[in-house]
């Protein structure tokens, strides 16, 4: 059986994701101190920011870098050099590319084709893989994106040793059961350690993390009090007492 209470791993994205909460907006000293806080509540992993929004944020994340003791900092990029050059000045310990995923955003919003999003995906890797970085990637729009489309992005990464992807339910719509069918298919097919980003559009980002869990996903990303863009994001203090729960029910 799972060792689930050793294996889920916290990737907070308060100083992220959770400042797009409408008029929400953090000072420099307050990131560095929730970060700080994070760290010594030894939460894996910190998303800290953007460098790619200026120099500011490029500020915040190397104060965050110098005063952690435990968890690892990522930064946040989306799928072009320019960006990742950024996080580089940064040097955090992960590099997380964002990547289009779905008919909608690709053909749409973006305007491109996938061979567009193929051949900058494997370029803005290699790049960052080249300078010596541990690399994520995200799947955005990823729960109303193809699953076999996803399975060929994951193994387009995997051949540059990239270990983990990031399920984005980005628009808030995923159930448990709908996501029980990906996770499991993700994680069966490509063999590769996988994040469960859920929003609360629905009231579902508790739920749909805890299902991932179940299905096998070993990361999840929370934010303090659920904030986040929309209706916010996986609650961290309540996903922490549903897990809790949960490994108490399986012991018993």
């Amino acid at each position: 059986m799972r060792d689930i209470a050793n294996e889920i791993r916290i990737v907070d994205t308060t100083l992220r994701d959770g400042e797009q909460s409408a008029g929400k907006a953090f000072s420099i000293e307050e990131k560095v101190e929730i970060a700080r806080c994070m760290d010594e509540n030894d939460i894996y992993q910190i998303e800290a920011g953007i460098p790619a929004m200026g120099e500011l944020e490029k500020e915040c994340i190397k104060r965050i870098l110098d005063i952690r003791k435990n968890s690892l900092i990522s930064a946040w990029n989306r799928m072009n050099i320019k960006d990742i050059s950024a996080s580089i000045e940064c040097k955090p310990d992960i590099i997380h590319i964002s990547v289009p995923t779905s008919d909608i955003q690709i053909f749409s919003n973006l305007q491109k084709d996938k061979k567009w999003v193929e051949d900058n995906l494997r370029e803005c890797v290699y790049f960052a893989r080249n300078k010596g970085y541990k690399v994520t990637i995200g799947f955005e729009d990823a729960s109303r994106a193809e699953i076999n489309y996803l399975i060929k992005l994951s193994q387009i990464v995997k051949e540059f040793g990239v270990k983990r992807i990031r399920y984005a339910d980005t628009v808030g719509i995923l159930t448990p059961s709908l996501v029980k069918q990906a996770v499991t298919m993700l994680i069966d097919t490509t063999g590769m350690e996988l994040e469960i980003h859920a929003h609360n559009d629905f009231g579902m980002a508790i739920p749909v993390s805890m299902e991932a869990v179940k299905c096998g996903a070993n990361y999840v990303n929370c934010t303090l009090n659920g904030i986040g863009e929309r209706a916010g994001n996986c609650n961290l203090q309540d996903f922490i007492k549903a897990l809790d729960s949960y490994i108490e029910r399986s012991k018993a």
